[in-house]
């Protein structure tokens, strides 16, 4: 570096908590409970993220799926890779709401994740394409069935014979909590993790183990964020809860990002899942570690 320069700041420092915020306000304070009951809403929500992908400088690409004769989308923008640009990771996040509620964990912090990551790569070179998307319908009763956003996706990808090599998927992420006792498991879990909900979780099954061995190890060096990972099996109540399940179905690796959602949250799928329980300050540092997980995947070997 010449003398005088200073360095470009790192994609983990220009994560925003600002717009982190502003995300997860517009679509559950401002547009709110979201999802095919509340058509108008669920079309505005898709509108917002189609007009953030395009400021951001991005072509947004509309999947369309029908439900009772109605067409709803996933939304997709992507960053073509360098090296092997058909080699493909994807970053996904459901935007629909569950009935009743706002959805400003579930899944407003996801999708504002998934959105501030994809500014930060819009203009940054990787090896392996990226694709991030936004799915719809991924709630009940959609919720593991053949009509979910995620499910029509990749089951689409797999018929095109698509070398997705890692999903993550981003599923509740806002939320935590220091106090003892804050946080809770399926059974015998407890044995093995902490009482205390102030971590992110990644969760696998067996067949994504080495997908998750990467993934912490990449967040694990970018930040001192707490973090707890664990490979198990999909019948474990809440591991498969989320459309990673939906790659797993087609043989792609897959993992879930989240802090553990009904686990942990005293607001899941109600209507207190409001702006104001989201801990943005913790949000936007967990979005830049995994900035840094989605650098780490897209290298190409």
């Amino acid at each position: 570096m010449l003398a005088g320069m200073t360095p470009a700041p790192t994609m983990a420092a220009s994560v925003s908590e600002a717009t982190l915020r502003a995300h997860v306000q517009a679509l559950a304070g401002d547009i709110g409970e979201r999802n095919v009951w509340r058509p108008h809403a669920l079309r505005a929500a898709a509108d917002y993220l189609r007009r953030q992908w395009e400021a951001q400088g991005y072509r947004v690409a509309a999947h369309e799926v029908t439900f009772e004769r109605r067409r709803w989308a996933n939304l997709e923008v992507s960053r073509p890779g360098r090296q092997a640009p058909d080699e493909i990771v994807v970053i996904g996040a459901h935007y629909d709401s569950v009935f009743g509620s706002p959805g400003a964990n579930d899944n407003g912090s996801g999708v504002a994740a998934l959105l501030e990551l994809a500014r930060l790569f819009a203009a940054r070179d990787t090896g392996r394409t990226v694709r991030f998307v936004a799915f719809v319908n991924e709630e009940p009763p959609f919720f593991r069935t053949s009509d979910m956003g995620s499910r029509q996706y990749a089951r689409a990808a797999r018929a095109k014979n698509e070398d997705i090599r890692a999903m993550l998927a981003l599923e509740t992420i806002g939320y935590y909590d220091d106090a003892p006792g804050s946080q809770r498991y399926p059974p015998f879990f407890s044995l093995f993790f902490p009482d205390r909900g102030n971590f992110i979780g990644m969760v696998s099954n067996f067949g994504s183990r080495a997908l998750l061995k990467r993934a912490v190890a990449a967040f694990r060096a970018a930040s001192d964020f707490p973090i707890e990972h664990v490979a198990t099996f999909g019948w474990v109540p809440g591991v498969d809860w989320s459309d990673h399940a939906s790659f797993w179905s087609e043989g792609y690796p897959a993992i879930m990002i989240t802090d553990t959602a009904l686990y942990r949250y005293p607001y899941y799928h109600s209507a207190r899942d409001t702006p104001d329980k989201v801990d943005y300050a913790r949000l936007a540092r967990a979005t830049a570690a995994l900035a840094a997980v989605v650098e780490a995947l897209a290298k190409s070997d």
